[in-house]
């Protein structure tokens, strides 16, 4: 398997552990609290197999992170195709619909996992939901063009209903600014969709550049339990 169950202290649930890594790959860092504890592992890995491994980041966050271990940066420009992109999700259905972006990061997460050969998700037992919206009640993050955020998240309310909200800020006045110098929709949801149709139907609004909806794009889950043991979830067969 990609990683490997580790025990963590009592006060958090266990965080898997990269394990099926081989040198001379292009990993992909995705963003959030899980991925500071999997660069970790990857960055001890790396130490102790003299492993020559190359890390494309998501985020300014991912970006530090590498740097702070002492991973080797790049970026899609240099590596444009990955072998293998390691993220975390806000939630996961039983289908392996993830929502992403409660961190703010969505658009650059979604493309570093579309540029992998694998999407992989570690996340701890707290994002397993059988629906989206069981776990997660912030809503699916939508990033929008800042002119566009009124005329968006009224065509999102009035064609799939719910509410689409623009996230605020907590330590300055005003909006999140994405790394792309964007604005961020919280969309929520009033009952379950088709997935796949919404996504495909959203981006298609003028002004949206990206949903948080990470629709048929991962292969496998990892989920990280109370108990230090590991739960593994692979896409429904059709």
């Amino acid at each position: 398997s990609i990683i490997r169950a580790k025990r963590c202290a009592s006060t958090a649930p266990a965080i898997p552990k990269p394990q099926s890594l081989y040198n001379n790959q292009v990993v992909g860092v995705g963003s959030g609290s899980t991925i500071v504890y999997a660069v970790d592992r990857l960055a001890e890995r790396v130490r102790q197999e003299k492993l020559n491994i190359v890390c494309v980041p998501t985020s300014f966050q991912a970006r530090q992170l590498i740097l702070q271990h002492g991973l080797t940066l790049s970026d899609l420009d240099r590596h444009p195709e990955l072998d293998v992109a390691i993220d975390g999700a806000d939630e996961v259905d039983a289908a392996l619909t993830l929502i992403k972006g409660g961190g703010g990061c969505l658009t650059q997460e979604k493309i570093v996992a579309g540029c992998a050969k694998h999407f992989i998700v570690i996340a701890d037992f707290r994002k397993d939901s059988s629906v989206l919206g069981q776990q997660w009640k912030k809503g699916v993050p939508i990033e929008v063009i800042p002119m566009a955020y009124v005329p968006v998240s009224r065509t999102i309310a009035k064609r799939f209903g719910g509410e689409a909200v623009l996230r605020m800020a907590i330590s300055k006045a005003g909006p999140v600014v994405t790394d792309n110098s964007n604005f961020i929709l919280d969309w929520k949801f009033e009952h379950t969709h088709n997935w796949k149709e919404v996504n495909i139907a959203i981006k298609m609004i003028p002004g949206v550049v990206e949903t948080g909806l990470f629709v048929g794009m991962a292969e496998r889950v990892y989920f990280g339990m109370e108990d230090g043991n590991v739960g593994v979830r692979d896409p429904p067969v059709n």
